[in-house]
């Protein structure tokens, strides 16, 4: 039987990608995550979540373990949001996320970390999401999950693993040291303020948060622009990527 632990990275910065990410481990190897360190990503250096991930990721390729990687752009949650919330748009992503894994099992455990303010709500919904051919996998969802849950724990640290490195490329792509991407980063602050220079706010910019919103129009004096339809929306990554 597989256990499957899904967790987010990047829900709350203004610039960059949100990335969920679902770790599907065979209930006998649940011990080697705790045997190699595997806990919340938070409570880790980053020095010591890339250790941890180069070892995870390591197993996976040993082992049958499954991984699904979502990498949802600024561009994709801003026209989400024009059109319904956040919360709904990480049920959509911690579904694909799950699909992404590829597991054909038709019985197992998942886990959420969950990110509605009603816990079980959201694993309710993520549940109606996913479909009949998960109908016979027990989910359950928590806040805090990554704390408690070992699995939830890894997938937090590949998620969190992964944004850094997609941050770490806009910021080469851009030339631009744009720090965490966390409105409170200073470095962040002096980037969104260079990023929204222009006739249109940088692509990675969210352009629907209100750290940015109020920021264009303080400087262009008058409401920013809705996303157009010139990017795509997210991809999935591989293994090979990281």
């Amino acid at each position: 039987m597989y256990e499957l632990g899904v967790d987010e990275a990047g829900r709350g910065p203004a610039i960059g990608p949100l990335v969920v990410c679902a770790l599907a481990v065979p209930t006998v190897d649940i011990e080697i995550l705790t045997n190699i360190g595997a806990k919340d990503s938070k409570s880790l250096t980053r020095k010591k979540r890339i250790e941890l991930a180069k070892k995870i990721y390591s197993e996976v390729e040993k082992r049958n373990w499954k991984v699904g990687m979502i990498t949802c752009s600024a561009y994709r949650i801003d026209k989400e949001r024009d059109r319904t919330n956040l919360n709904d748009l990480e049920v959509e992503l911690f579904k694909e996320a799950i699909n992404n894994t590829k597991i054909e099992e038709k019985y197992g455990k998942i886990y959420l970390d969950a990110c509605d303010i009603n816990e079980q709500r959201f694993g309710n919904r993520v549940r109606e999401s996913l479909g009949h051919g998960w109908g016979q996998w027990t989910i359950e969802s928590k806040h805090k999950m990554d704390l408690e849950n070992v699995l939830v724990g890894a997938a937090s640290i590949l998620a969190k693993v992964h944004r850094d490195n997609e941050i770490e490329k806009i910021a080469q792509l851009l030339n631009l040291d744009i720090g965490s991407g966390y409105p409170s980063d200073p470095k962040t602050k002096v980037a969104i303020r260079e990023l929204i220079k222009g006739d249109l706010p940088n692509k990675y910019l969210r352009w629907s948060w209100a750290t940015i919103e109020n920021i264009w129009e303080k400087e262009n004096e008058e409401t920013i622009p809705k996303r157009g339809g010139e990017e795509r929306n997210s991809r999935q990554s591989s293994i090979s990527d990281w």
